[in-house]
């Protein structure tokens, strides 16, 4: 039975509609504002969200490069099938170039590594600047958050400035050592050579450290200070003090900070296609679209990757739901 079947539902949608317009009661007022408030959220989610998303999707099963014509799944099972060459136990039969898995491989280890390494450092800083008196400390939450503000092609050209091979810091070491700068550039290199690799991780690390150090401090802002306290006065070393009583209190602070480092992972664009290392995700999405203007691709592997990010934040946060009730 549809909604305009049901006389009973469309009743009481007018009835809740009519309280909005006109409220009665305090609970009605109370409803209307709490409307009020989620009408630009809602306006926005469907302008920069809803509207993009459905388009993007649409695109991915489109017959025609240029539009929105016909239906298909060819570009999801392509990038299944190059998901699957990829993995050697699963590929022994299988004839696709196994690109495409190698892209999406490298986008979830190399984002993965740079979280983990992402949230290491933001849990030392978000420490420092919690429990020490440190000088000037106002400048140096400034400075730690001036990269939170710059977009990725910035960043990127910053790498450059500082480690291309006419870079300050490549010509500093290079004096230092006798080295040629070519040699111990990390931008220009070759996209799959470790020095690109160490390049694009220097940038990675660069815009999402001040990302989680932000979040980790408000994980800070609510430790039990006594608990430090009374274990120290227990015997208990820094580190011990650390491992068994903050770790596990800021504990949903880190679990949130692994998700919003791996989502801006996955999310980087500009710092990727300046430095053009490591085939990851972001720099396939440019390369489909340039290279034969293959939009269907394009946005079958965005939808992939969105798909991905979706479960995995959903997964987390309810960890982390999880880790707060207990």
């Amino acid at each position: 039975m549809s909604t305009l079947d049901n006389p009973g539902l469309l009743a009481r949608l007018r009835g809740g509609t009519a309280r909005l317009v006109s409220p009665r009661t305090e609970a009605d007022r109370e409803r209307r504002r709490i409307a009020a408030l989620t009408l630009p959220f809602l306006a926005l989610a469907v302008i920069g969200a809803f509207v993009p998303l459905t388009y993007m999707f649409r695109m991915s099963v489109s017959e025609s490069r240029f539009g929105i014509e016909g239906f298909q799944l060819d570009s999801y099972a392509a990038l299944l099938e190059s998901m699957a060459a990829f993995v050697p136990v699963l590929g022994d039969g299988i004839a696709a170039d196994p690109v495409y898995g190698e892209v999406v491989w490298n986008s979830l280890w190399f984002g993965a590594l740079t979280t983990v390494v992402s949230v290491a450092v933001g849990i030392a800083i978000a420490h420092g600047l919690e429990k020490y008196s440190l000088p000037r400390k106002g400048l140096l939450v400034t400075l730690i958050s001036f990269p939170i503000s710059l977009p990725g092609i910035v960043v990127a050209f910053m790498i450059q400035i500082w480690f291309s091979q006419t870079g300050v810091l490549t010509n500093f070491f290079a004096a230092l050592s006798g080295a040629d700068p070519l040699d111990i550039a990390l931008t220009g290199q070759p996209p799959e050579t470790t020095l690109a690799i160490l390049g694009l991780f220097l940038g990675y690390l660069y815009s999402m450290i001040p990302r989680a150090t932000f979040l980790l401090r408000g994980s800070y802002a609510e430790v039990n200070d006594d608990a430090e306290e009374a274990a120290r006065a227990l015997g208990a070393t820094p580190w011990q003090t650390f491992r068994y009583v903050t770790l596990p209190q800021i504990r949903p602070g880190v679990v949130g900070a692994l998700i919003l480092a791996f989502r801006t992972a996955l999310a980087i664009f500009g710092t990727v296609l300046v430095l053009k290392a490591l085939s990851v995700v972001t720099f396939r999405f440019q390369y489909e679209i340039s290279n034969g203007y293959q939009i269907p691709m394009a946005s079958a592997l965005a939808g992939l990757f969105f798909v991905f990010t979706l479960l995995f934040t959903f997964l987390s946060l309810r960890y982390t739901s999880a880790e707060v009730s207990a």
